[in-house]
């Protein structure tokens, strides 16, 4: 039976971080603040695959007040989740998300974050797909001042 996951994650965007969204490294003047390196999209999908089987978010199974996870690569938390599927005898179906930023533009890291992360999550790359969007310069990711992701997963759970 197929079961569906839903995940959601912003960050703020700062002066001496590393941009890192889905894995990859992108050249731009600012990055995500947050605890670990702080990957939006990597955090949304790990919530959605976590959501998919039941599970708690996150936030409670990697807390910013654990000093472990602290400029953590998020990649730790998508496979955690992903082991957490597959624990389950679960089966990742796919894994569709969308990253909404004024700036830099995503689009020209897409292939490498669909690599990154299938890579991660074990499954084909044809399984991830990625969307980039804009705000239309409103509210706070319009005026810069951060990022935010939406994933949904779909996992094959035995009844």
């Amino acid at each position: 039976m197929v079961h569906v996951g839903i995940g959601y994650d912003v960050h703020p965007l700062v002066e001496g971080r590393r941009l890192v969204l889905g894995g990859v490294e992108i050249p731009h003047t600012k990055g995500l603040d947050g605890h670990s390196d702080a990957d939006a999209l990597i955090h949304a999908i790990t919530d959605a695959l976590l959501g998919a089987v039941g599970e708690v978010d996150i936030g409670h199974l990697f807390p910013n007040t654990d000093p472990t996870w602290k400029n953590a690569p998020s990649r730790i938390f998508l496979e955690e989740a992903a082991r957490r599927v597959r624990a389950r005898g679960g089966r990742i179906v796919n894994i569709d998300a969308s990253l909404a930023a004024e700036r830099p533009k995503i689009y020209p890291h897409l292939s490498a974050m669909k690599d990154h992360l299938s890579a991660a999550l074990g499954i084909p790359r044809e399984k991830v797909g990625i969307k980039a969007t804009t705000n239309e310069r409103l509210g706070f990711i319009g005026r810069e001042e951060g990022i935010a992701a939406m994933a949904v997963a779909a996992v094959d759970l035995p009844e």
